[in-house]
């Protein structure tokens, strides 16, 4: 295995590594004063040196604080625009357009995580300075990076499938087809991405890390991606134009939804978390 994307102090040497597949997330180094540390990929991403931390529940000026805040209220709208007595209390329009609305801030939590991601500061010893032009630079040995990219993706599909129906409407015919497979396309990235996040935290396949706020925010995620696969089967429109479920795609919808709002709402604390994966000694 290769070692991490961090640039070491002068005189530091690396040690083993762990990971999934050609991906570091985990690696031990010995620093120049002779101490250890042991690097974790989700935490250094996290956990800017150059940035205060602030508070846990109020921290605008914080990339991280709107991530969480925004992809909360996404899933809440999702959350609720499941809800069959949402929509038969303000009509399919109002339920579509709640739809909508949350995967606008889905892909406006999900840009700012792949800015997060991609901007991360390479070097240990130095000030982190965010720059826009990074967004472009292909960092393809990261797993965050792909998580965060591949999320982002998932999120445009979600605006199409939304939109879709909100301008056609939901209704179990062939025109169905445009809105299904964005949904479907959407959910597959999801869960690709989710699977990229849990390996990160994991630092491979599967850890039990239950102490670990960022292992429950991944497993939440990934739990919540595999429900809105299982909505987008089950909205799916059979030859004879019936939904292969509407219970299921609601049910489906509305887990995923709840998963992805209380993974969002840990993120807040995991900001300000101030217990490292293992500090130098």
């Amino acid at each position: 295995m290769s070692h991490a994307y961090v640039q070491l102090p002068e005189g530091s040497s690396r040690g083993p590594t762990r990971g999934l597949g050609p991906f570091v997330s985990r690696e031990e180094m010995v620093l120049p004063d002779g101490s250890r540390l042991v690097w974790e990929s989700r935490w250094h991403r996290k956990h800017p040196r150059a940035f205060g931390t602030g508070s846990t529940w109020w921290a605008p000026r914080a990339i991280a604080w709107w991530i969480g805040v925004l992809f909360a209220i996404g899933s809440g709208c999702f959350a609720l625009g499941a809800l069959p007595s949402y929509a038969d209390g303000v009509g399919t329009n109002v339920d579509n357009l709640t739809y909508f609305i949350g995967s606008i801030f889905f892909t406006t939590a999900a840009f700012l995580q792949y800015f997060e991601a991609a901007t991360t500061n390479p070097h240990l010893d130095r000030p982190a300075h965010r720059r826009f032009k990074q967004l472009f630079e292909v960092q393809h040995k990261r797993i965050d990076w792909w998580a965060s990219l591949v999320q982002f993706v998932g999120t445009l599909w979600f605006n199409r499938t939304t939109f879709s129906a909100l301008v056609v409407g939901l209704g179990a015919s062939t025109s169905h087809h445009p809105i299904w497979r964005p949904d479907a396309f959407g959910s597959i990235c999801f869960l690709v991405s989710s699977w990229f996040a849990w390996a990160e935290v994991c630092h491979g396949r599967f850890a039990w890390r239950p102490d670990d706020i960022s292992w429950w925010i991944t497993l939440l995620n990934l739990v919540g991606s595999i429900a809105f696969g299982v909505s987008a089967i089950a909205s799916y429109v059979t030859p004879n134009g019936q939904l292969v479920s509407l219970a299921l795609t609601n049910i489906g919808t509305f887990v995923g939804a709840i998963c992805f709002l209380v993974g969002a709402i840990l993120l807040l604390p995991e900001r300000t978390a101030s217990v490292v994966p293992a500090s130098s000694t």
